[in-house]
């Protein structure tokens, strides 16, 4: 079978996603034969490429097109957990199947969970077959989402879905559905107002003079534009990428939230469509967009300017707005652009003047067929359950430390609620929802900052995200401890197995203060290393992460080689000894924790002015060393466990209160 590879000699403006040389991700020989071989094929084919519209690569045999390829990271730049980018080449026929699925790469981190690239090509190439004419929903010949790698898998099965609908409906293959965010054709202003993509009305100085008689200070009549006005809605990139230019569309676009999208608003004349006073109020009152019985007006939340248009041909335009219109408003239908100009009488109210401009999308620029709903939405329906679950438990440790000051007067309660809770945290959120944060997260999230951050890509695991949230939260209420003392699965496993130690008599370990200290380093360096290195290469970094035992005992629940094994077992059996072992010492998730916990804005453990000169109970029995000689709490290491309150506040325990309760009373006279 031979193959040749035609390359267009002029390259036209790209898409939006479009930032990779192509070399990288053409389909090569060995490829596209495998992907012919699906269809019966033989002989000689050659692969032409496509650079307008939806980009890709056409598949020709004598001359007709036997499929079409297509790269999820150009045609839909998906971005994986890890904010590095995912590239599958897609092949769709005619017929509307996928006839092949190949990864070509990524930097997910599968690796720490047990999962090997090769289950991830298993995964991807299990799409094979999946028929993109189908209904949405009514095919379900899909694989089923990898068991603790549901956030990567989850978002390379969306990327592969919307990749493959998308090069459909560009081809031909099956009817599209909303607004085209896709397709891209250079365009001049002209080509704009003459296909509709572009609405716009003008009024004379006459008409303006006429409408707001009275005024006064009255107009001049003459034939200058009082106010000539221009509206579009901009997401399709054959308009926002001509009109703006492809930086500025692609951050308009970025910017846009879940169901909002770009209306252009673009005038010049005497008459200002923006006005002063929204500096003020907040309220663009000038401007009103109506559809059918829903009106909105923008906010300054909505607006960014736009100094110039991309385009020669554009006009001498005064004003350039773009304003994020809200998802009640449904750009596939018609509405309205009220521009509102008011003057003050001479005598009485104020008289105004409306300038109404009509606008509808044009076929050209729509999908007939809506499409499916986000990923991160089917699976916040799917894990309702498991996301309620999740809520409950952290609004039952908000209640638990908002509650401490009771809590910790009645020292069994305390220790029934402590028990049970971290009893619940390792069974049900770990072992059950495998709901355990990681270091791993918080590299994804530092990467995704720096090359694009999306939503979308941290929603898809809701138990993740809830504990990410609630986390965030806490280290600005309570610190790093709401997590590692209280929701943490293998820090609570480590907790148990060493309060059943204890019943059983071992004998604790206690480390002295002074090598204590220096051991905090090693966290704190493998923390920094573990980042660093990621910058270097996502692979060596995720290796490194191994020092996290999370991944056997709580992903994998213990199913996984003896070394790994051995090296939990190490740690808790450390931990026999030394509560909190690992804690304490070794782990790169809490030293991360750490760091912005020192933003922490409120003081809820209280002390005495004796803690730590006359009395050094606490520091003696806080079993992770978050106390130091002189009674102050390291907020950096305390779990938040709320013993030393239990202490402080036990009249049979604490040396201040048995000395205040020996006493003398003062003999009240009668």
């Amino acid at each position: 079978m031979a193959l040749a590879l035609f390359w267009p000699l002029a390259a036209t403006a790209q898409p939006p996603f479009v930032g990779e040389a192509r070399q990288d991700i053409a389909p090569d020989l060995a490829t596209v034969t495998r992907f012919a071989r699906t269809l019966g094929l033989t002989g000689q084919l050659s692969v032409q490429r496509i650079d307008t519209g939806v980009p890709g690569w056409s598949v020709l045999q004598e001359g007709r097109t036997v499929a079409h390829i297509g790269s999820s990271w150009e045609i839909s730049g998906s971005l994986g957990y890890s904010g590095h980018p995912l590239d599958v080449l897609i092949a769709v026929p005619p017929e509307g199947r996928i006839i092949g699925a190949q990864l070509v790469r990524h930097n997910e981190p599968v690796l720490t969970l047990g999962i090997s690239d090769d289950d991830i090509t298993a995964y991807v190439q299990g799409f094979i077959g999946y028929d993109l004419t189908a209904r949405t929903g009514a095919d379900t010949r899909l694989p089923d989402i990898i068991s603790r790698a549901t956030v990567s898998t989850g978002v390379l099965r969306d990327s592969i879905l919307r990749t493959g609908r998308t090069l459909a409906m560009a081809r031909g293959i099956i009817p599209g559905g909303g607004v085209d965010r896709v397709s891209f054709r250079p365009a001049t202003w002209q080509d704009l107002l003459d296909q509709g993509a572009l609405a716009g009305v003008r009024v004379s100085m006459t008409t303006a003079a006429q409408a707001l008689q009275g005024a006064k200070v009255p107009l001049r009549p003459s034939d200058r534009s009082f106010l000539h006005i221009w509206a579009g809605v901009i997401d399709t990139p054959t308009v926002g990428a001509n009109l703006l230019g492809q930086s500025e569309f692609g951050r308009v676009i970025g910017a846009l939230g879940p169901g909002q999208v770009a209306l252009l608003v673009a005038s010049t004349g005497v008459q200002s469509h923006r006005g002063t006073d929204w500096k003020k109020t907040g309220v663009f009152e000038r401007i009103t967009v109506r559809q059918g019985s829903t009106t909105w007006q923008p906010t300054a939340d909505d607006y960014r300017m736009i100094r110039k248009l991309a385009l020669d041909d554009a006009p001498n335009l005064r004003e350039i707005s773009v304003f994020a219109l809200p998802a009640r408003i449904d750009p596939t239908q018609p509405l309205t652009v009220e521009i509102t100009a008011t003057r003050p009488a001479a005598s009485g109210p104020d008289v105004t003047m409306t300038t109404t401009l009509p606008y509808a999308l044009p076929p050209a620029l729509r999908m007939d067929v809506a499409p499916p709903d986000p990923l991160w939405r089917q699976m916040w329906t799917a894990k309702r359950l498991h996301a309620a679950v999740v809520a409950v438990m952290v609004a039952a440790l908000g209640g638990i430390l908002l509650a401490q000051e009771s809590i910790t007067r009645r020292p069994r309660l305390w220790r029934r609620l402590r028990l049970g809770f971290l009893a619940a945290s390792f069974l049900v959120l770990g072992m059950g929802l495998n709901g355990q944060l990681s270091v791993v997260q918080v590299v994804a999230f530092l990467h995704s900052l720096l090359n694009g951050f999306h939503w979308e890509t941290f929603l898809v695991e809701p138990v993740i995200f809830l504990l990410w949230s609630f986390t965030a939260l806490g280290l600005l209420f309570w610190g790093r401890g709401v997590y590692c003392g209280w929701l943490c699965p293998f820090g609570a496993l480590q907790e148990l197995t060493n309060a059943l130690a204890r019943r059983l008599g071992v004998r604790q370990i206690a480390v002295p203060q002074s090598v204590h200290e220096r051991l905090w380093v090693i966290k704190y360096t493998l923390f920094v290393a573990i980042v660093a290195l990621s910058f270097y290469s996502m692979t060596d970094a995720l290796i490194l992460a191994e020092a996290e035992p999370f991944k056997t005992a709580i992903s994998m629940r213990f199913i996984r080689a003896w070394p790994f094994l051995l090296f939990v077992a190490v740690i808790l059996g450390m931990g026999l000894f030394i509560e909190r072992f690992y804690c304490r010492y070794l782990c790169p998730l809490g030293a991360g924790l750490a760091i912005p916990a020192k933003l922490k804005i409120f003081d809820w453990l209280h002390r005495r002015p004796q803690c730590g000169r006359e009395c050094r109970l606490c520091e003696t029995q806080c079993t992770v060393g978050a106390i130091d000689a002189i009674g102050r709490i390291n907020p950096n290491e305390c779990v938040l466990c709320l013993r030393c309150q239990v202490t402080m506040n036990d009249g049979a325990q604490c040396p201040i209160l048995k000395r205040r309760a020996r006493a003398p009373q003062p003999q009240v006279s009668p």
